[in-house]
């Protein structure tokens, strides 16, 4: 396969924006959540040592920001080709071979997410109806992360196989 260095298509460059700023919300997202959630267990500590009255609510809103963090942050890495990865098998097999193993592993990580989004949608879904302990929001709010993770992972991944279908691959481990 060659890699052209003409400029890419119009609905290319849109995408590209479109899944960048997708990645802007999600860095900005995870960061305030860490923020958020450094600065409640400052205050657990606080009031459990100090006022001697520990704030129960802290670890359930903890829960949900470590999951926010957790999917939103593989969703970025998978949109950023800096997810867990390990590519020694790819970078050490032909460049034909090579190919295909990353069109592969591009199509189980689509996968990977679709399966996030559906089954976290239907878990969202079914626990939207209950509430979550001391804080009374909606259980569904647990799994809501896993479903926009999921969706963006699937996302990026298909983002990921049409630049390589149309040649505009530009992941080092591809194309040494």
């Amino acid at each position: 396969m060659t890699y052209r260095t003409d400029a890419p298509p119009p609905a290319l460059r849109r995408m590209d924006a479109t899944f960048d700023a997708l990645a802007l919300i999600c860095r900005i997202v995870t960061g305030i959540a860490l923020v958020v959630l450094t600065v409640i267990f400052g205050w657990l500590v606080f009031g459990r040592y100090v006022l001697n009255a520990t704030p129960t609510w802290v670890e359930q809103v903890a829960l949900l920001l470590v999951m926010t963090i957790a999917f939103l942050g593989a969703a970025v890495g998978v949109h950023d080709h800096t997810h867990l990865a390990v590519t020694f098998l790819r970078t050490s097999v032909p460049r034909g071979l090579r190919a295909v193993l990353v069109v592969v592993t591009d199509l189980m990580m689509a996968g990977f997410g679709a399966l996030m989004l559906w089954y976290g949608a239907q878990l969202t879904a079914f626990k939207w109806g209950a509430m979550i302990p001391l804080l009374q929001w909606p259980e569904g709010l647990r799994s809501l992360p896993l479903t926009i993770g999921g969706g963006l992972i699937l996302l990026f991944s298909a983002g990921h196989l049409i630049r390589r279908a149309l040649g505009r691959d530009t992941r080092l481990d591809t194309i040494e």
